[in-house]
């Protein structure tokens, strides 16, 4: 008896941790990072607490229902990349029609729940990410451009926009210059995670710019974004929401950036090794500017 208690626990231990995995966590984190950021930056000083509470769950709620749809309809290349073979989905541990529905459930009621405890500015922001991501990346441009990420990447720039459409009920420019930090951010990011990664895309029949334009190309176009999102960053400092403190940490980084990708180009086949260090970085680079943001905001 005692065993069989055991049994069905573990099962259910198994079957929450599979709906959490669907969600895609570790992004939720970042992105819920840059809407909390954007608050702070908004408000001018911490907002209240449960004004970021509903916010910060809205948004993840919005975002694992979008992570959900995205495996259920990938499934199938999902289970030929090595990367991604272990999703839940991917893997036959869950049935494909479950992670549709709970997707959708989930990002009704974080649409209804932001739109009622929030205001319908962020609601629709929020929403708007969920459709990009699944309509306009997942389901149109992945299979089909190499430019995938360059346009379907918007989806993860609208964190932003919610907390700050959260905390004033509009947009300002300053939530569109983030926006166009993470937009520009995300070509090289996914680029250099993809030249690693490139015979996965290969084996999935994914158009990544590696696979189809060649590493070369890739590289220098990561370059080009890197230098364009130095040039992007440092509009925020004139918007007048930051400090001078904001300007000199997004100047440090977008030439750290940059010189991480002139290595990049540098490299050649087969070594990956500044390939992956490009990759970790971004992942700095996008926390450290957004938490610059709040440490140099205007009281």
């Amino acid at each position: 008896m005692y065993s069989e208690l055991v049994t069905v626990e573990r099962n259910w231990v198994a079957v929450v941790a599979d709906y959490v995995a669907l969600t895609k966590p570790r992004i939720i984190v970042l992105l819920a990072i840059t809407a909390y950021c954007a608050m702070v930056v908004a408000h001018g000083g911490l907002p209240g607490i449960g004004l970021t509470v509903v916010t910060l769950v809205g948004l993840a709620l919005s975002t694992g229902g979008a992570h959900a749809v995205n495996m259920w309809y990938d499934r199938d290349i999902d289970k030929v990349m090595r990367r991604t073979k272990m999703r839940p989905v991917a893997a036959g541990r869950m049935a494909p029609a479950n992670a549709l529905v709970f997707g959708i459930v989930v990002e009704l009621v974080s649409f209804v729940g932001m739109g009622l405890l929030v205001n319908w500015v962020a609601a629709l922001c929020s929403l708007s990410g969920f459709l990009f991501y699944v309509f306009i990346y997942t389901i149109w441009l992945k299979r089909r451009t190499p430019q995938n990420i360059v346009i379907g990447g918007a989806a993860g720039a609208f964190p932003p926009l919610v907390g700050w459409a959260a905390v004033t009920g509009h947009l300002g420019i300053a939530a569109w210059l983030m926006f166009l930090i993470i937009f520009l951010w995300t070509p090289p990011h996914f680029w250099s995670l993809a030249l690693y990664k490139q015979e996965d895309y290969k084996r999935a029949g994914i158009p990544m710019m590696p696979v189809v334009r060649g590493e070369q190309v890739t590289k220098r176009q990561s370059l080009g974004y890197s230098i364009v999102l130095l040039l992007a960053s440092v509009l925020l400092y004139w918007t007048h929401v930051v400090t001078l403190v904001y300007l000199v940490v997004a100047v440090l980084l977008g030439v750290t950036f940059i010189g991480y990708n002139v290595y990049l180009i540098r490299e050649s086949a087969p070594e990956v090794t500044w390939a992956k260090r490009t990759f970790k970085f971004s992942l700095i680079y996008m926390t450290a500017i957004f938490f610059a943001m709040v440490v140099a905001v205007h009281h």
